[in-house]
């Protein structure tokens, strides 16, 4: 029992969980994964698609399951705003069984760290019975998915041993962002400049990650206080909701608290009836443009006593008040942000599940990915 401990050990490389060492090991899995999408003329991206192909399609599905439908939620954002090219979001479950329409100006996209997950293979081979191309972004480059999408964009994260997936959930967001740049170049709807720039913000993005884990410290104090708490809200506007969702889900997996994510302009339609004195909501607000929204629902939970850990990009003071807690990240491109504001709510869903004395890499009733139906 102790040579195997020690061999356990050994292989979370001194941390007390692998999804601690896989939290930290973002950095280096983004810049594994971001390096050879930039080399232009030999990346997974090179021979994707003709400028031709790229500019007939009228409409992209992404289609993934958990944590991989959240990534595509963000996909989704990057895609329109870069490519100008309608991207619906669906889950893989609703996906195959709902007839959608595929036609000839329709292209699939699906997403599953594994490769195996039932209802995204199934709906893989639904939109191909269909006639419609389908691009597979796996961490698992032999797996099913993998082999039978017609063109897989490759996660270069390594191993995940965790069942709450981290370091996959980053890369997913790297390929998507890399892919919506490609996307956009063929398609000329962003000046070369503007996509150059997002480029460099891809290389320096392993650098913004590593100082949002310095946060970590003052996380784990407050894992402590809040890990009795029976109900945590993540709120954020656009982009930062599909945060705000992933954000919960990673909550619920390792710590079993009940945590909703709302998008902050349905605050005041119902959610907000439960905002008391005992609430305690994390606000996402990494846009600039909706940054003046944010601030009014947070003004409106801390007039009602609840309590706020507010993670955004704004490198300027914020208000004071005793029910505000800040986490202020390296400021970077907005489509990048969702990659660099994650990190934190990772690792404070860590270190609630280890306050509650949870198995933080093998929650109850989960598996590493979902094979059967």
């Amino acid at each position: 029992m102790e040579a195997n401990g020690n061999i356990a050990a050994t292989e979370k490389g001194g941390y007390a969980h692998f999804m601690l060492k896989e939290i930290h090991e973002q950095p280096q899995a983004l810049q594994q994964t971001i390096a050879p999408y930039l080399e232009t003329d030999s990346g997974p991206l090179a021979n994707f698609l003709t400028a031709a192909q790229a500019q007939s399609l009228r409409k992209l599905y992404i289609v993934a399951c958990g944590t991989s439908h959240h990534a595509g939620l963000v996909g989704k954002h990057a895609i329109e705003s870069l490519a100008r090219l309608s991207v619906e979001v669906d889950l893989a479950s609703e996906f195959r069984y709902r007839n959608p329409l595929l036609d000839e100006h329709t292209a699939v996209l699906v997403i599953s760290q594994s490769g195996e997950t039932a209802d995204t293979l199934a709906s893989l081979q639904e939109a191909q019975r269909r006639g419609c191309p389908v691009w597979a972004i796996t961490n698992v480059q032999n797996s099913s998915i993998a082999q039978q999408a017609d063109a897989v964009l490759p996660t270069l994260a390594g191993t995940e041993v965790a069942i709450a997936s981290t370091k996959a959930y980053t890369a997913q967001l790297a390929v998507l962002l890399l892919l919506a740049v490609h996307l956009a170049e063929l398609r000329q709807t962003r000046p070369a400049a503007d996509l150059a720039a997002i480029r460099q913000g891809l290389r320096e993005l392993p650098q913004a990650v590593q100082a949002a884990l310095e946060y970590g410290s003052f996380l784990q104090g407050l894992a402590n206080q809040i890990a009795e708490q029976e109900l945590i809200f993540f709120m954020g506007w656009g982009v930062d909701y599909a945060g705000a969702l992933e954000a919960a889900l990673k909550l619920k997996e390792t710590s079993y608290i009940h945590a909703g994510a709302l998008a902050a302009g349905e605050l005041r339609h119902g959610p907000i009836a439960l905002i008391t004195e005992k609430a305690f909501m994390v606000c996402l607000q990494t846009q600039p443009h909706l940054r003046h929204r944010m601030q009014g629902n947070m003004q409106e939970v801390l007039a009602k006593g609840g309590k706020i850990l507010l993670v955004d990009t704004d490198a300027s003071p914020g208000a004071e008040d005793p029910g505000l807690l800040r986490v202020s990240l390296p400021q970077v491109h907005p489509l990048l942000a969702p990659i660099v504001s994650i990190v934190p709510l990772q690792l404070l869903a860590y270190y609630v599940a280890v306050a509650r004395g949870c198995n933080v890499d093998k929650p109850r009733n989960l598996n590493k990915s979902v094979t059967i139906e």
